[in-house]
């Protein structure tokens, strides 16, 4: 099993498989457009136009679980990032991340990398590298800033 396997919802709450991003390198993040990290948005733009042309594609699934610091519709989401930080990257429904109702993708994830604290996501911004196979390589901290995991995605386009 790997990434390929999934279908999520696309904003407009319609199937995607995740089989149209097979032989990218992904980077898979949780997001919320209220959140301390919310300006992470600009740097993970950033390495999405600088390697979007090698095959490189950030995936952004708001999460409203921690503190509902992603209180809006999918529209407002999508509007709010498009005007304040100019996203251009992929973006999906709303999702949950932890419990019962956590998204299969989002489940599998976690199992394949777990974090310092177990698998369980701790907040906002956590952030997972998939390789070309679908594999996934690492998972970054919330706290980790986009610009710092460039040199990994580097190793991997």
């Amino acid at each position: 099993m790997n990434i390929y396997d999934f279908t999520v919802l696309n904003t407009k709450k319609e199937p995607v498989s995740m089989a149209e991003y097979k032989g990218k390198v992904l980077l898979v993040v949780n997001t919320a457009t209220g959140c301390g990290f919310t300006p992470q948005y600009e740097g993970l733009e950033s390495l999405y136009k600088k390697y979007k042309d090698q095959g490189f594609v950030v995936l952004d699934f708001p999460c409203n679980q921690f503190a509902n610091q992603a209180p809006g519709t999918e529209d407002e989401i999508v509007s709010f990032c498009q005007m304040k930080y100019n996203v251009s990257f992929p973006q999906f429904a709303k999702i949950k991340v932890n419990g019962d109702e956590a998204n299969a993708l989002y489940k599998w994830l976690k199992d394949q990398k777990g974090g310092i604290f177990g698998k369980a996501i701790k907040w906002n911004f956590t952030k997972f590298l998939v390789d070309r196979e679908g594999n996934v390589v690492e998972r970054y901290a919330p706290t980790t800033k986009p610009e710092k995991i460039e040199k990994d995605i580097l190793k991997l386009l």
